[in-house]
């Protein structure tokens, strides 16, 4: 044993000691980051099992269903709309241009509020779907784990030999 075991009277388990000692002592002024980052994992796996369970299952219900036609109707509603009003300017051409005019006297903030109305209802239903769609699902996700018939290095895979020869020849070819 060394010279300082032998002063402090320590074998191997008391510096062991002293060292978890130091590190508890430690910890007191600078929280350990490893297991800062392990109780921040927790919190938020429980934060979304919480939310999973509130949102777990819809409402099936006779009001739910009419909401959910309700929030299909309004892109149908414009797109057929738009169709009609092209339908209506070739059947009425006179009262088109009557109805045209009394648009033309909307004034034009009221026009930028419908556009703020349109462009925040599409953009939230756009938002919606991309937060909700799945990104890989279970049977993706063995096929990018596995990696058990990718090679190792190039000079392992025939193709990509064959195609660096190749263009190395192509360099060559053409100076």
């Amino acid at each position: 044993m060394g010279l300082i075991g032998k002063v402090f009277g320590m074998g191997g388990g008391g510096v062991r000691a002293l060292g978890h000692a130091v590190q508890g002592v430690a910890e007191v002024f600078t929280p350990s980051a490893t297991r800062q980052m392990e109780l921040s994992a927790q919190a938020q796996a429980a934060a979304m099992a919480g939310l999973s369970a509130e949102f777990a299952r819809a409402g099936d219900g006779w009001f739910d269903s009419f909401i959910n036609g309700l929030n299909r109707l309004p892109r149908p509603a414009m797109a057929l709309g738009t169709v009609g009003l092209f339908v209506y300017a070739m059947v009425d051409p006179v009262a088109f241009a009557r109805r045209m005019a009394g648009l033309n006297a909307v004034p034009e903030p009221l026009w930028w509020l419908l556009g703020a109305v349109v462009a925040f209802y599409f953009g939230a239903r756009e938002t919606h779907y991309f937060r909700t769609r799945q990104t890989s699902g279970p049977h993706i996700a063995p096929l990018i784990a596995d990696h058990s018939n990718a090679p190792q290095a190039p000079d392992q895979n025939p193709a990509l030999a064959d195609w660096q020869a190749a263009r190395a020849g192509d360099l060559r070819a053409y100076p």
